[in-house]
């Protein structure tokens, strides 16, 4: 069976991409930008590329299809995004039909049909009729806000919860809705498959859960540890909550408005036929929210620093770089010596060999950890050449040794958020490069005010420390060491 799928650099359809690969389904993408999926897909997924509005593109990537997923949507295109969703659900379920697709599966939004409905809303119902006018086998799933880590929904309810001790809470945080976890959304939609030919279908999927918007922060809040006061008042209108919006998260700013003009109306599940029809019981709020956050951690575990860097052109700002809700610090040193001895010198950091710089400080700042509670710098290193996965170093816990490449220490001093020291070796061209990476995840402004206040002392520390590293490496060797951010 060969299935299209459009949307696949987003995000649902991003998660939707490995879940059908992993049941074996032969995949076709069809994306405006390849490159972005550039490693994502597995042998046997065929990529293409083109617009999912161009008739042509289209009449190609439809050909030889059985299931088509259409999970494009222009909100962040520009302000007309009505009319080119309209155009291009248009054009796409006319390619489907004259390619002789079986099914289109569909994913959009919940919301009571009337026309107190906003423009997202509307436009995405508009989507799923124009695709059911098609006269193909169409199943449409609409679903509230998707939890978890990459969701622009959830992205903007963690933003706002993080960065607000107080927040003054316009009425549509009070709107009921009932959020689902993206991993049971991307079961629907891939059980859609398999699901018994009857004719165009809607489902209303949900979690089991009826909460506020208020109520998806205070969960986010409650498991982060932070304690937040959120006072309701009934005068921020949509407009100048999407103001005020662009004020607090900038990065939110193109979609803030139309993104909340749609918080106004109610997105809960009013029929029960996807319980019916699906063997899927959506997981809980709590459940949602705890995976999101264990999804994040992973990924952030998996990612190698030293491939996200170009390292002829590294930013060098105050409070080094944001990525997602972690706060980043990296340098680098090319070094003229094999992989093997790079990573020794790594590797032998901490206990009584020191921290390579400023071996005060870290002793300042081990005692002030023992003062409040936390482990300090007395527990040293069982030996001092080599470390192995799970033991201590002084006040980090050793999360990954995998020599001569990688070594992740995990912080376990006491402050306002989690923290983690990076190394990694990288051959280049009979050299190496030594990549150092310092990443904090702020809990809340706390965990922003500590990591900025204390970056002078990080970028005196970390620049000594991986100097010290290098110097090192390279002892009694003839070639030179040079050091950069």
């Amino acid at each position: 069976m060969r299935i299209l799928l459009t949307g696949a650099t987003g995000y649902v359809g991003g998660v939707l991409l490995k879940e059908l690969e992993s049941r074996g389904h032969a995949v076709r993408c069809l994306a405006r930008r390849p490159g972005k999926l550039d490693g994502l897909t597995g042998p046997s997924t065929e990529v293409v590329a083109g617009d999912a509005a161009d008739p042509e593109v289209l009449a190609r990537a439809c050909d030889g299809v059985d299931v088509a997923y259409w999970l494009v949507h222009s909100m962040e295109s520009g302000v007309d995004f009505e009319r080119s969703d309209r155009l291009a659900a248009e054009r796409f379920a006319a390619a489907a039909r004259a390619a002789g697709v079986r099914r289109i599966i569909y994913l959009g939004g919940l919301g009571a049909e009337d026309d107190r409905l906003s423009a997202h809303l509307r436009s995405r119902h508009e989507v799923g009729a124009i695709l059911r006018a098609s006269g193909l086998d169409v199943v449409e799933f609409r679903a509230s806000i998707v939890i978890g880590a990459g969701s622009f929904s959830f992205d903007l309810v963690r933003t706002l919860v993080e960065r607000l001790p107080v927040m003054i809470c316009p009425a549509w945080l009070a709107t009921p809705t009932q959020p689902i976890a993206i991993a049971d959304v991307v079961a629907y939609l891939a059980a859609a498959i398999d699901l018994p030919s009857a004719g165009p279908r809607i489902f209303e999927i949900g979690g089991p859960d009826r909460v506020s918007y208020g109520a998806i922060m205070q969960e986010y809040a409650r498991q982060r540890g932070l304690w937040r006061l959120m006072i309701p008042v009934p005068v921020l209108t949509p407009r100048l909550s999407s103001l005020w919006l662009k004020l607090v998260t900038p990065k939110y700013s193109k979609v803030g408005r139309k993104l909340i003009d749609g918080l106004k109306n109610p997105t809960v599940v009013t029929s029960d036929a996807a319980i019916h029809d699906f063997a899927i019981r959506p997981r809980s709020l709590s459940a949602a929210v705890h995976e999101a956050m264990l999804q994040e951690d992973t990924a952030f575990a998996g990612k190698r620093w030293a491939d996200l860097t170009d390292l002829e052109d590294l930013p060098h700002r105050y409070g080094g770089k944001a990525e997602g809700t972690r706060l980043v610090d990296h340098r680098h040193a090319v070094v003229a010596v094999s992989p093997d001895r790079a990573f020794a010198a790594i590797e032998r950091i901490g206990g009584a060999n020191g921290w390579y710089a400023c071996d005060w400080l870290w002793q300042l700042r081990g005692w002030m950890d023992r003062m409040i509670g936390g482990p300090g710098m007395a527990r040293g290193r069982r030996d001092p050449e080599r470390l192995e996965a799970g033991e201590t170093l002084d006040c980090w816990q050793v999360d990954v040794c995998d020599r001569p490449r990688r070594l992740r220490l995990a912080a376990e001093m006491k402050m306002p958020g989690r923290g983690w020291l990076e190394f990694e070796v990288v051959p280049r061209d009979g050299d190496v490069t030594i990549h150092q990476t310092a990443i904090f995840d702020p809990r809340g402004v706390g965990g922003l005010a500590y990591w900025y206040a204390i970056w002078p002392l990080h970028e005196l520390v970390f620049r000594l420390m991986l100097a010290g590293i290098a110097r090192s490496a390279v002892r009694g060797h003839p070639h030179s060491t040079s050091a950069g951010r």
